[in-house]
């Protein structure tokens, strides 16, 4: 009697690594986040094996709008270099286009012509193999608004914890 093996097909592995999604979070702290919007990135390969890293800072990095033709630039986020790619590496803060409607930038243009009112980098993330970035129209906050948010956020944090306590 001759006796087949069964081999089992193999199954892809999921990536154990997906990837990350870099925020800004002392943007949010300086800011008071009025809108945002989700725009694609233009990014070389070598930056997006860096992004895929993680290894990217948008503390420093700001949003700019350009009216004719109607786009948005990134500027002074730092992407490190990624090794492997040698001297054909990018520069690591240089200016990078963001993707968007027409209609889109030109509604920004119009938040951002007020006065105190920036734009900022919130989050960058992949989305379908794609990377994305999360600006947001940020109306700068003074001391007080600081000192009254950091307030409010750990009144909350009492708030939840004594309604945890009281759930058990």
């Amino acid at each position: 009697m001759h006796h087949r093996s069964v081999f089992a097909m193999a199954s892809k592995k999921k990536k154990s690594n997906p990837a990350p999604t870099i925020d800004n979070r002392r943007a949010r702290f300086d800011y008071e986040i009025l809108d945002t919007l989700e725009c694609g990135i233009m990014l070389l390969g070598s930056e997006v094996k860096s992004v895929r890293d993680g290894k990217v800072s948008l503390g420093e990095g700001y949003v700019r709008v350009q009216a004719e033709p109607p786009c948005f630039f990134l500027h002074s986020v730092n992407i490190a270099e990624y090794g492997p790619a040698g001297p054909s590496a990018h520069q690591p803060t240089r200016t990078r286009r963001l993707l968007a409607h027409k209609r889109e930038v030109l509604k920004f243009l119009r938040l951002v012509d007020q006065k105190g009112v920036t734009l900022v980098p919130l989050k960058l993330y992949f989305k379908d193999g794609r990377a994305k970035v999360l600006i947001g129209v940020g109306r700068g906050r003074r001391s007080h608004d600081k000192r009254q948010a950091i307030a409010d956020r750990q009144s909350k944090r009492e708030l939840d914890r004594v309604m945890s306590k009281r759930m058990r």
